[in-house]
């Protein structure tokens, strides 16, 4: 797979094979995964939650005790001012998921200030590889702070991830004095880079050039405006129908006449597997996420229906955001939930 890591003036994009797959404007409205001051505004014991100040119209919410059973943050009151983690972006009504235990991303690892986890990416699947990361990682950390070993740090010399981490830990080190001295709610403590965290997160996977330009191609540019559309047409005549709604995300297989197909059967199943390709790519290229329902074309064959599910399975591989396929309902539908991160894209 030849991929571009495209770094523009105001975006940054991956593309595949050519195939425009992510496109992120530089914007100062989509923060996730930048660390901000927040100020508690109100404590809600009965939710298990508080609602904190952002800066925004939107108070974001705030969870009273993290996921993680190693988080290892103080209790909070009301009128606190700490920093914080835009964890999800604000979407329809509801404001920004926050969280304070915040994770610090490098190309070899993930450091938590919060926490004292010490993990090793589900990518690594070698059981001795993994061992020796994990001890690794306690080696450098000394229980000061949290570690997830990512899936470039297995071919890493051990000193090149520990000045890695130590040098998160003094950048995390700045924040705290930076959230000490005070600000308005919403001060950014420590702005990410889309263009950078692209790079980390591809770059062991195989990346055949990074571009740097000034604005999209002509080709480019036409596949965003693709991404603006509610029905794009597949190859085989088919088509599929993109609808978002609150609570999920609804799309629509359809087919056509295709007369280079010798039978409805074989005309289905081509359309429904042309459209597992289209689907990955426009739930990457527009950021969709939270759960997805695809209505691909009824099949009788049992066989049918598992190629297609694996073809599905097969192009969600290079998401980088996770992503979980979980098969077919008893309605016939597939069934896959997306994590959200910064943004979908507008229509």
């Amino acid at each position: 797979m030849k991929r571009i890591i495209l770094n523009g003036t105001d975006f940054c994009a991956v593309t595949e094979d050519g195939r425009l797959v992510e496109y992120i404007p530089r914007s100062d409205e989509d923060r996730s995964g930048v660390i901000l001051l927040c100020k508690i505004d109100r404590i809600m014991p009965g939710l298990n939650c508080a609602f904190a100040d952002i800066g925004r119209k939107k108070n974001g919410f705030l969870p009273l005790n993290e996921a993680s059973e190693s988080f290892s943050g103080e209790k909070i009151r009301s009128g606190d001012t700490i920093p914080v983690q835009i964890r999800k972006e604000e979407h329809g009504d509801k404001g920004a998921y926050l969280t304070r235990d915040i994770s610090i991303a490098g190309r070899l690892m993930i450091l938590m200030p919060m926490n004292r986890y010490i993990g090793v990416s589900s990518r690594i699947e070698n059981e001795e590889t993994r061992k020796h990361l994990r001890e690794t990682g306690k080696c450098i950390a000394k229980g000061e702070y949290g570690l997830i070993m990512r899936y470039a740090a297995a071919d890493a010399e051990e000193e090149e991830i520990r000045k890695e981490a130590e040098d998160t830990f003094e950048s995390w080190k700045q924040v705290l004095s930076k959230a000490k001295s005070g600000g308005n709610p919403g001060t950014i403590l420590m702005q990410g880079d889309a263009a950078e965290q692209m790079k980390a997160d591809y770059i062991p996977w195989g990346v055949e050039e990074i571009r740097i330009t000034t604005e999209p191609d002509a080709e480019i540019s036409k596949q965003l405006r693709q991404a603006g559309e509610r029905t794009l047409a597949l190859p085989s005549g088919g088509n599929i129908v993109i609808d978002r709604c609150e609570a999920m995300t609804v799309i629509d297989v359809n087919t056509a006449s295709s007369p280079g197909l010798q039978n409805k059967e074989q005309t289905v199943t081509q359309t429904n597997l042309e459209a597992c390709v289209m689907i990955a790519q426009q739930v990457r290229l527009r950021n969709l996420s939270g759960i997805i329902l695809i209505d691909f074309i009824d099949m009788e064959s049992e066989t049918d229906r598992s190629l297609v599910l694996n073809k599905l399975e097969d192009c969600f591989r290079e998401d980088r955001i996770k992503t979980v396929i979980h098969g077919w309902t008893r309605l016939g539908l597939m069934e896959m939930t997306r994590k959200r991160t910064r943004r979908e894209r507008a229509e």
